[in-house]
């Protein structure tokens, strides 16, 4: 999930900016939720009382507001100590680049803005993130195959071979090792080795319990083995901690 908030009080623009947004998270099967402010100070304070984003659309001039987008940064950044948030900074005008210096933005939008430079910028943060263009390699037979990692829900081994279940419901089967596969490929990316024939991710996690895990859409839960239990558990709320923390 990518948390987005976008602070701007111009309300065409901020409309304009969410519409863009959920057209290009929508495409890029990416899960979001997206807040829209209309003044600096409400999403500083927002953020200071512990609401989380992954990435702000943030403008620089407010006509009504005390504060600017640059000492909105500041104050994110200094005073909140929060350097995770990526800040993407957008307005009328080009001449504050020193400004920004101090803050480092992700990115600068001058308006009107355009779909193919939003784009762009969400591609970057993406793979910044690591949700965007990592790939799963496998053999099946003499061939190379890939998928996009955040495309695969769950990987399971049955009869020497490796299930892959995609988020557009198709199974790709090919002979190797789960233990391999989730050390050398899934594990960096929040995967859950839940069992000798499971490894889920954790982005699909709706629930979990004391000996089963529930996916997205699927009423049938996995089991989780016996001696992973600890470790599934600890490592799902270390992960969920991580993501949650700015």
């Amino acid at each position: 999930m990518t948390f987005v908030a976008i602070c701007d009080d111009e309300k065409k623009i901020g409309a304009q900016l969410e519409g863009i947004l959920i057209d290009i998270f929508t495409k890029l099967n990416i899960k979001y939720e997206i807040d829209v402010y209309f003044a600096g100070d409400e999403l500083y304070r927002k953020i200071e009382a512990g609401a989380y984003y992954d990435l702000v659309f943030l403008d620089i001039e407010f006509s009504m507001d005390k504060i600017n987008g640059v000492e909105v940064g500041r104050l994110i950044r200094d005073t909140l100590q929060n350097n995770m948030l990526a800040i993407v900074y957008i307005s009328w005008e080009m001449n504050y680049a020193m400004q920004l210096f101090h803050i480092r933005p992700l990115n600068f939008l001058v308006k009107p803005l355009d779909y193919e430079r939003v784009e762009a910028v969400i591609r970057m943060y993406l793979k910044l993130a690591g949700l965007w263009s990592e790939k799963f390699t496998y053999k099946i037979g003499h061939d190379f195959s890939t998928v996009q990692i955040k495309d695969i829900i769950y990987l399971k081994s049955h009869d020497r071979k490796l299930i892959l279940h995609l988020t557009d419901g198709r199974k790709e089967e090919f002979y190797g090792s789960l233990k391999e596969a989730y050390e050398q490929q899934l594990k960096k990316f929040d995967f859950l080795f839940i069992h000798a024939s499971y490894v889920v991710n954790f982005d699909y996690v709706v629930a979990i319990k004391y000996n089963q895990l529930f996916l997205t859409d699927s009423l049938t839960p996995l089991p989780i083995s016996p001696h992973r239990r600890t470790e599934v558990r600890e490592r799902y709320y270390a992960i969920m901690k991580r993501r949650r923390m700015s």
